[in-house]
């Protein structure tokens, strides 16, 4: 391994573009985000080192033999994974072994785009997702911030970069159109046309970019010319292995990609995993799931996260087994889903693995979900789902013991059907109850409206339920009723206005409501929407009121009060009785709101 001479920004940028530099399958992707981006930018122009570079010089011999990706140029965070690169020539190839971040963040910011989700839009609005390119302020430095930067770069969309430019006083330049000046001459054209002829500064901030990008040899890098994988492999981990720049899933499934044979395990893994976050009304996985439930439902003995459990003999298993193994996953995250679950309600992504272990170990397909023969064995399922998502710590520490105690228990006791008593005396064995004491249940009792563990909470006091269907957690008396104005004006006093506030996002003022229903609630008081959503039965009403556990609603706030408490009651009765583990989970499904 040596030392080369060190090249601009500019000429990285076009080795990239030609595909001279490439990603090993054992690179991570892109996880730098914007403000990491700027700040790297930053340092550039106020001369800071960015670190030296390691490639890994592929000869053309072996080019084809391993596998590659491409760098990131246009980013989009809802399909983030780098193409892979098909070498059709006989030139050997530059591997970025260390780096990789860096230049992809170059390679960004210089030539690309970047679309991320804006805050408090909805996913899957279109317009959530706009495209934006990074500018630099060439009138202003950066206002004071967390970063500690000096010079003003952002990602902003071209609307945005020019209503900034015409309404204050910034003028923002598109970094990329530095590549194209070549001189003082081309810098101090732009300025002319722009009107900052007089802006001594815009022309120093402009020429200083041109020069750190163009002209300034600041891409210093070694480079390793061994051919032996195994050797780049190890000098690769011992790289990243030793600090926090690099996470361990990430590590793990380099190494995976590195040693599987015939499948691109990158590919496969990633695809996977948006399928998988793309169920019902969507989950949030993350590739550490994956990878763990790899290792357990390919019935590897040693499920740990280390990087020699990762070995070939392991990795050739997982490989062989994978259709299994991500047909199951599949099912059991559609399992969850059907249960009424997704990324807002679900506390522990873990306990997807062993739904999906006894989902492989049975063989079970899609007709598991809707067939009429398997109601009892997806209710006991569900019923053991929830109560270890109720129950705290359960899927916190020592979670491989757990997991493979919970594997062993299928292995011998799930062949007809899921062996929920067997599952928790193994929990029980482990220091993992399902039982719920006295405080347990009052700390239930207590739990408020935006608490993930509310909706699958209150999904117990539904016996049978659909939740196929999109459910809200929906206010009985709406919070829009419980403004200082509103319970005044119900003739409710200083001391009763703050306790029903206090009360009003509490458990027994929630329901569950599919989601048409509950957008057509509104804000009116629930007696009075109830008598007009059913005018014409007063049966109607009556199952209502009882399937919600309503009784003692009155028709205006004065008896809020007394309603709360008499449902908490009727709440705390029904949470034990569901709780207790000798009861059994009711099969019948209603599919009524």
């Amino acid at each position: 391994m040596s030392f080369q001479t060190p090249i601009t920004v500019a000429k990285a940028i076009e080795r990239i573009a030609h595909r001279e530099y490439v990603l090993p399958a054992i690179q991570r992707e892109l996880v730098w985000s914007t403000d990491q981006i700027t700040r790297l930018f930053d340092s550039l122009m106020r001369g800071y080192p960015i670190g030296s570079f390691l490639f890994w010089k592929v000869d053309k011999t072996n080019c084809r033999k391993y596998v590659f990706y491409d760098f990131v140029l246009n980013y989009d965070q809802r399909s983030p994974h780098p193409p892979k690169v098909n070498l059709d020539h006989d030139e050997s190839i530059i591997a970025v072994l260390d780096g990789q971040q860096r230049l992809s963040a170059l390679n960004i910011g210089i030539a690309g785009t970047h679309i991320e989700k804006l805050p408090n839009k909805w996913r899957l609005n279109p317009l959530a997702y706009p495209t934006r390119r990074l500018y630099l302020n060439l009138t202003e430095r950066a206002p004071e911030n967390d970063l500690g930067t000096e010079f003003d770069f952002r990602f902003l969309t071209e609307e945005r970069a020019r209503a900034l430019t015409t309404t204050t006083n910034a003028h923002f330049f598109l970094v990329r159109d530095s590549m194209s000046m070549d001189g003082a001459r081309a810098i101090f054209r732009y300025i002319q046309q722009c009107g900052l002829a007089e802006d001594e500064s815009a022309f120093n901030t402009l020429d200083r970019l041109r020069e750190v990008i163009r002209e300034k040899p600041i891409i210093n890098y070694y480079e390793e010319e061994s051919q032996d994988l195994d050797k780049v492999l190890n000098i690769f981990i011992r790289i990243n292995s030793g600090g926090t720049q690099l996470s361990y899933s990430d590590l793990l499934l380099s190494i995976a990609t590195a040693q599987w044979q015939s499948r691109d395990a990158r590919i496969e893994i990633n695809q996977l995993l948006d399928d998988l976050n793309k169920t019902g009304q969507g989950f949030a996985f993350n590739k550490d799931l994956i990878l763990k439930a790899g290792l357990v439902l390919a019935d590897i003995p040693n499920i740990r996260f280390t990087v020699t459990n990762f070995n070939r003999d392991n990795m050739a298993i997982l490989e062989k087994s994978w259709d299994d193994v991500a047909t199951a996953l599949r099912l059991a995250a559609r399992l969850l889903s059907d249960f009424g679950f997704s990324e807002r309600t679900l506390t522990a992504d873990s306990v997807l693995i062993p739904l999906a272990y006894y989902a492989r170990f049975r063989g079970l397909d899609t007709s598991y979900l809707n067939a009429t023969s398997m109601n009892g064995d997806r209710a006991m399922t569900r019923a053991w789902v929830v109560r270890s998502l109720l129950k705290t710590g359960v899927w916190g520490s020592s979670l491989d013991t757990l997991l493979a105690g919970l594997r062993e228990v299928i292995k011998t006791q799930g062949t007809r059907q899921f062996p929920a008593p067997q599952l928790e005396t193994e929990m029980a064995r482990q220091g993992k109850t399902l039982r719920f004491e006295e405080d347990e249940v009052r700390d239930l009792l207590d739990s408020e409206y935006k608490e993930r563990i509310t909706m699958p909470l209150l999904s117990l006091l539904y016996p049978g339920m659909d939740f196929r269907n999109e459910f809200h957690v929906d206010h009985v008396f709406p919070s829009s009723l419980f403004r200082t104005r509103s319970l005044r004006k119900a003739g409710l006093n200083d001391g009763q206005i703050a306790r029903a506030k206090g009360l009003a996002n509490q458990l027994a003022n929630l329901q569950l409501l599919e989601g048409p229903i509950n957008l057509g609630k509104s804000d009116k008081l629930p007696l009075i929407w109830i008598r007009e959503k059913f005018k014409n039965t007063e049966s109607g009403q009556g199952t209502y009121l009882e399937r919600h556990l309503l009784d003692g609603l009155t028709e205006d706030l004065v008896g809020f009060f007394d309603f709360f408490e008499g449902r908490q009651k009727r709440i705390e009765a029904r949470i034990r009785e569901i709780l207790d583990p000798s009861v059994p989970p009711t099969f019948a499904r209603d599919t009524t709101g």
